[in-house]
């Protein structure tokens, strides 16, 4: 992992050197899915086979691959340990038929800002809920 990060460091680093001047006039590049809170996902791009179990939860690492995410487990205080920037999800026990994904800020771990709902077979955006 830290190596991983010391390459992209180096790669940046590369990059302001050597196109500093050319960068200014290109056009921003478009942000990741993940990482743009705001936009409305058309699906959750989470397989349906890692969902956590209904009345279960399970933090999710966008970007990170589904067999590298952490483990579903008791959904009591999993909010507040969630990282920056990841998801928790939540299968309620009494509709099975949904997944519900609660954003955690960017910046501040353990800070639900929204709480998106999605259909847990085919994982299509249904609606967004107070978080």
């Amino acid at each position: 992992m830290a190596e991983l990060h010391r390459r992209i460091r180096s790669l940046l680093l590369l990059g302001a050197a050597t196109g500093c001047a050319h960068a200014s006039s290109s056009p921003r590049q478009p942000e990741p899915e993940a990482s743009r809170v705001s936009a409305r996902p058309a699906s959750l791009g989470v397989p349906p086979g890692h969902l956590p179990p209904p009345g279960m939860c399970r933090v999710w690492v966008p970007g990170r691959p589904p067999g590298h995410q952490p483990k579903p487990r008791d959904c009591a205080g999993i909010d507040e340990l969630a990282p920056a920037g990841t998801w928790v999800l939540y299968r309620p026990s009494r509709d099975r038929r949904i997944v519900k994904v609660r954003v955690v800020d960017e910046r501040r771990a353990g800070v639900v800002i929204r709480v998106r709902v999605f259909d847990a077979a085919d994982g299509r955006f249904l609606r967004e809920e107070r978080a």
